[in-house]
């Protein structure tokens, strides 16, 4: 391995220090305290000249082993950022300029004891700009990006993670650097680069088999026989192949059938099941006398996107089967966790994903403007059961289709392919992000008579070259060419779609900033909702760390910088406008953290709106739409410290929405939507099997800890995974019924509770916007907290209703059992997980508690 200490030194030699290996620029710059904490106020524009210089990597290195004594070495780089040229010796050994490929170098001829290897980086904003300038064609927009985003131009002429020349949520740091392993290979007769485990379940013979790739590079000038065989222990399976590799580079391809009497436990989504998996042993057993001993995991899981008539409506379903059953798929959209990929470590992707999970999510979209993620997070969501809805990189532009570009296209592609493919994570790959839709919608404003070219383009890339890769390279699952698409029918349109938004097909994304969040009838009903959101502020603590006092208010300039996207604040300040008294505190700090309050409990309340109105559409048809089978909002997690659609801040802190996404996505749930003056009632299960409950609804006043009215409905029927309508009942019955009661002098919570303990979240249902209600009265709220093993209790008690109660211990790391909720009964006790150590002191003298009479 050629990980650990390199030499970096700028274009003119002005600037010169050490630098790890797996890493980048900037880190090294900030590593050797040469620079501020990039994230830190205006530092994304402070430090654009590291971006705009040239850099070099070098070392010096000894070979560890007789360099006569081998047949064939290589120097292999698994992820190069982005355009360089790589020297060994003085010698040029060739060039990158794709950052998602892998490159492996031949460099038996040129390797000697003591080795010099340079890779001499150009800046990728000056190479995106010269291809842009070479590419004579036809422009190829967008040129630049907003300049709400101050990010840099081109970045379509680059293959490179797209958002790192800037995005409506994060900063322009367009990264230099070696950000994945390097190392130097030497073989004699073959080596194992590529392989891969894909099952296969056969109906007709009711048996599952496995096909079991690999990829070698066979140097000996003659073919090389030998036995493979491989081992499932646990499925008492095994079985040996006699192979023939030829000299070149070649795969085989073997098919272990699995025994028959061994009960294959399948591999199934969080909250459908286990993750079983089991160990599997591969030995290559060749005549030159060389052994390969390969150890897997091997996982049984199929996957089927259907897309069949629907009786009752025109077109056509969008929905995933595991194993034969059909799944809702709950969660959101992933984008990088860091602009700098090399402060990714294990940890902060397992604090990421487990968030996800505890939140009730079975799944993440792995868009498309980013990057494919490190195996690590992929080997995560095998184990813990999060589908993945893997994107290929291109977002939001057109791309370029010449010849170069192609060629490298098609080489990452069938590297990542063959890299991912034996995760059973992965449920489907999407050939690009929103391309479609701008073709479709004309973003670009390309005149009518030009369109063809770029029709002609997009299918050049995403069909011709990246479907007929991924279609040769892996049969075990779906592909579509964008998202949102119309699947089959954008395909019978010639792969683009008069609307990709349609809603009687695939999928669609949805933003809507102008209209009432907590009106249901604006959300499409749509066959999957891939794509949707609203922006909140980051809380305080997150905040505090990258600015300093003078930007603590919501128009100062640091609050306008960071806004990425046009309007963004206002629009937030607007949505809090419609249901809350804004915030006019005389204290500018109070003013600033009452407003990030608000822009939490907004956003929450918003995406549980419209992710329940999507939950409860899943099982009925309405004038030709529904059967919604997925709901996965933009954005689960941030880049930097920002205002944006993410539920989870930079450094994992969950905001109020992530607190509300545990409960709008619990596998069992009541959900009330309002029509025409009827309350409706939904009950909605993931649940496998059908349940008898009883109904609770309770009404209460806002001016008193007691119920004026309770409902038990007992004998519901809640379906196995639907959504079905348990309760219906006029408003203004509901108010007479409960004496006393108007719209705004009331509010009405429900769950739904079984006889073996099983329970729904309670869920709140508002009949008035919350800055009408009458009789919200200011509470006393406090909290005593104790220890009790490593987790912590805090028990809360109010002296009257107090609506979306938020405990936030500041940047102790951790998370609660609940947050932002509905206060209702005098007393409540929640608990406190910690992911590092703290104490009961240290949690107390941190805590603030607010509730929504505090902001003033």
């Amino acid at each position: 391995s050629l990980r650990g200490s390199w030499r970096l030194r700028s274009g003119n030699g002005s600037v010169s220090l050490r630098a790890e290996v797996p890493g980048c620029v900037h880190t090294a710059l900030l590593c050797r305290g040469l620079i501020q904490d990039p994230y830190y106020r205006f530092n994304d524009e402070m430090y654009r000249w590291i971006s705009l210089d040239n850099w070099t990597y070098s070392r010096t290195f000894k070979t560890p082993f007789d360099i006569r004594k081998w047949q064939k070495v290589n120097l292999v780089f698994e992820g190069v950022d982005t355009v360089a040229q790589i020297l060994l010796n003085n010698v040029t050994l060739g060039r990158t300029d794709n950052m998602f490929n892998r490159y492996s170098f031949d460099i038996t001829g040129v390797i000697q004891e003591v080795n010099f290897v340079e890779v001499r980086f150009l800046s990728a904003i000056s190479y995106a700009a010269e291809q842009s300038r070479c590419h004579k064609a036809h422009s190829i927009p967008p040129a630049c990006p907003p300049p709400v985003q101050n990010g840099e131009c081109h970045v379509n002429f680059i293959r490179k993670e797209q958002c790192s020349f800037s995005w409506d949520w994060g900063p322009s740091f367009p990264t230099q650097g070696i950000w994945k392993d390097v190392r130097i290979e030497a073989y004699n007769h073959y080596n194992l680069i590529y392989f891969s485990i894909t099952p296969f379940f056969e109906k007709s013979a009711q048996k599952w088999y496995l096909e079991v790739e690999s990829i070698f590079d066979v140097v000996s000038s003659k073919p090389i026989a030998g036995l493979v065989t491989v081992n499932i222990p646990k499925l008492q399976t095994q079985q040996t192949f006699s192979v023939k590799l030829q000299p070149g580079e070649g795969s085989i391809v073997l098919l272990v059938n699995i025994n028959k009497s061994a009960a294959v436990e399948a591999w199934w989504p969080n909250g459908h099941g286990k993750q079983t998996g089991y160990n599997m042993t591969t030995t290559f057993l060749m005549e030159t006398g060389c052994q390969i001993e390969k150890f897997s995991m091997v996982y049984f899981r199929t996957v089927e996107l259907v897309q069949e008539p629907i009786p009752g409506s025109p077109g056509l379903s969008f929905y995933f089967r595991i194993n034969g059953r059909p799944i809702f798929i709950k969660g959101s959209n992933w984008i990088p966790a860091d602009s700098f990929q090399d402060r990714v470590t294990y940890d902060t992707l397992r604090l990421l994903l487990k968030s996800a999970a505890d939140a009730n999510m079975n799944a993440l979209r792995v868009w498309g403007g980013g990057v494919y993620e490190q195996d690590e997070f992929y080997d995560i969501c095998d184990e813990i059961g999060i589908m993945i809805w893997q994107d290929f990189m291109f977002a939001c532009a057109l791309y370029p289709t010449n010849q170069n570009y192609l060629e490298s296209v098609r080489a990452e592609v069938s590297h990542q392919v063959r890299r991912l493919k034996s995760h059973p994570s992965i449920i489907l790959w999407s050939g690009n992000n929103e391309n479609e839709a701008a073709i479709a919608s004309n973003w670009f404003s390309i005149p009518h008579p030009d369109i063809g070219v770029y029709i002609k383009d997009y299918v050049t890339l995403y069909v011709k070259n990246i479907r007929e890769i991924v279609l040769s390279e892996d049969k075990s699952r779906p592909f579509v060419a964008s998202s949102p698409t119309n699947g089959l029918e954008s395909v019978r349109e010639g792969w683009l779609s008069r609307d990709p938004y349609d809603t009687h097909y695939g999928d669609t994304h949805f933003y809507n900033y102008n209209s009432d969040c907590w009106n249901w009838t604006v959300y499409p009903k749509t066959r999957f909702a891939s794509e949707y959101g609203f922006q909140s502020w980051p809380s305080f603590s997150t905040i505090e760390k990258v600015s300093s006092p003078e930007d603590w208010s919501y128009t100062s300039n640091f609050s306008l910088h960071r806004q990425h996207h046009e309007g963004g604040n206002i629009q937030m300040l607007q949505e809090i406008g419609r249901h809350f008294k804004l915030p006019q505190s005389p204290d500018p700090v109070k003013q600033f953290k009452d407003t990030i309050y608000l822009t939490q409990v907004m956003q929450a309340q918003c995406i549980k709106t419209e992710t329940e109105f999507y939950r409860f559409s899943q099982s009925e048809i309405i004038n030709g739409e529904g059967h919604t089978m997925g709901a996965l909002y933009w954005q689960l997690n941030d880049i930097w410290q920002a205002p944006s659609w993410a539920s989870l801040e930079y450094g994992g802190k969950w905001k109020l929405l992530h607190y509300f996404a545990q409960n709008f996505f619990a596998p069992l749930l009541p959900v009330a939507y309002e029509e025409k003056g009827m309350l409706h009632i939904y009950g909605v299960s993931d649940l496998h099997e059908d349940h008898k409950l009883t109904l609770r609804v309770i009404v209460h006043t806002w001016s008193s800890l007691e119920p004026v009215c309770a409902l038990a409905e007992e004998g519901v029927t809640v379906k196995a995974q639907s959504a079905v309508p348990i309760y219906k009942e006029s408003i203004s019955d509901l108010l007479e019924r409960c004496r006393n009661c108007t719209r705004k002098s009331c509010v009405i919570t429900f769950c739904l509770v079984g006889e073996d303990g099983l329970q729904s979240p309670t869920n709140h249902y508002f009949l008035s916007s919350l800055k009408d209600a009458e009789g919200l009265e200011k509470t006393q709220l406090s909290a005593s907290v104790s220890q009790q093993d490593d987790i912590y209790i805090f028990v809360l008690q109010t002296t009257a209703i107090a609506p979306f109660v938020t405990l936030d211990v500041g940047s102790i790391k951790g998370r609660f059992s609940d947050n932002g909720f509905l206060m209702t009964e005098k007393k409540k006790m929640i608990v406190f997980y910690p992911w590092e150590p703290t104490s009961v002191e240290e949690l107390e003298s941190s805590l603030i508690l607010t509730s929504l009479l505090d902001v003033v």
